[in-house]
């Protein structure tokens, strides 16, 4: 299993000041990008839908079919199902056509339409054991274990396709763990909200589709790290498994593939725009809003250097886990400008419910309260 090493920090030399630039100007701008969800009334309408590869790159390949044809089908009826059903979402496509388009490219074009949400559709393959199957849904982190990096480096080696890649990633190079390391600096903007929505694809096609749900995994992905909106890649199936490739190239596993990202999409879209119309409300005697600023399976004394700028820290345990909050609000006003402070000090801190000393779904303490 792979262990990022502290050497590795050292090896950003590598890296030239132009890149260290780059990534912390698209942090910024992703930091300040999060916000819009917490504007009153805000609202999901814009999506963009990446069939990826295409073209000279055909993806993974089966025993009688290709990546980047089965994931054109997908996406093109993901977008047809939302376009004929949600009339205020406007869809855009990476592409609707056999064509290659660059991974640059493809965030270039979420983030020019100030897109509110980035579907990435893959299919995944494991040549070295075919009885391997099941959906995956991806979303931007440093991989934790070997098998999330084969798969980064499997779509990231896409880069290669691409003329003077070089010039467009700085020296990025997919195969190597140490060029990972770069992603750790803004690899968290949009992770709670990426998150939300990939867990929703995975029990959409659990359930709707009757696919094996392998997970919600992390991973550093060249086209979600150029991003600067919520973003998932979703792997449908294995096309490297015979049952599984053939479930993937027939119009009826498509369409319901299609359809339970659809129906993702809808739960995600009604949750976020639900959310923004309680953003003026307070909850019931008992329940407070607080921020999450660390969680760690071992405890963490409170006078830590760590919490140094705060004299309020409680620790939480919840799920076999130590958590650190700061802030104690009834209003949900209150705690969204506090926790634009908090961020400043923690960049993964995070908004929580708590009730009688327990966590709760932040959606349960507001609609109390509705």
């Amino acid at each position: 299993m792979y262990r990022p090493k502290l050497i590795v920090f050292f090896q950003l030399k590598r890296f030239n000041t132009l890149l260290i630039i780059m990534v912390v100007a698209f942090f910024m701008i992703s930091l300040k990008a999060t916000t819009q969800s917490d504007l009153k009334d805000y609202k999901i309408k814009k999506v963009v839908i990446d069939a990826g590869h295409g073209g000279k790159d055909s993806g993974a390949l089966g025993k009688s079919s290709k990546e980047k044809d089965i994931v054109l089908a997908i996406a093109l009826k993901l977008g047809a199902y939302i376009e004929n059903n949600i009339k205020d979402v406007e869809v855009i496509y990476t592409r609707k056509t056999d064509t290659f388009i660059e991974l640059y490219q493809r965030g270039d074009i979420a983030n020019k339409a100030k897109a509110d949400l980035f579907i990435s559709i893959h299919a995944n393959s494991f040549p070295q054991n075919r009885r391997v199957a099941g959906t995956e849904t991806y979303v931007m982190g440093l991989h934790t274990d070997e098998r999330n990096f084969e798969v980064a480096k499997k779509e990231n080696s896409v880069i290669t396709f691409e003329e003077d890649y070089s010039s467009h990633y700085e020296g990025f190079d997919p195969n190597s763990a140490e060029s990972y390391i770069i992603f750790s600096l803004m690899q968290n903007a949009f992770l709670e909200q990426s998150a939300d929505f990939a867990s929703i694809v995975q029990k959409q096609f659990r359930i709707k589709a009757k696919r094996k749900d392998r997970g919600v995994r992390q991973a550093g992905f060249v086209v979600l790290w150029r991003t600067t909106m919520p973003s998932v890649l979703i792997e449908t199936g294995y096309i490297s498994n015979p049952t599984e490739e053939a479930y993937l190239k027939s119009k009826t596993g498509q369409e319901y593939l299609a359809s339970a990202i659809y129906r993702a999409f809808k739960e995600y879209k009604t949750q976020i725009e639900s959310k923004s119309h309680f953003t003026h409300t307070a909850t019931k005697p008992g329940t407070f809003f607080k921020i999450q600023i660390a969680s760690s399976k071992l405890r963490i004394p409170l006078d830590s250097p760590a919490f140094k700028n705060y004299k309020d820290v409680v620790e939480i345990k919840s799920k076999g886990r130590y958590k650190y909050a700061v802030g104690n609000m009834v209003s949900y006003d209150d705690i969204l400008k506090f926790n634009r402070i908090v961020r400043k000090d923690f960049k993964d801190a995070f908004i929580i419910a708590v009730k009688d000393g327990e966590i709760i779904p932040v959606s349960e303490a507001l609609k109390n309260n509705n």
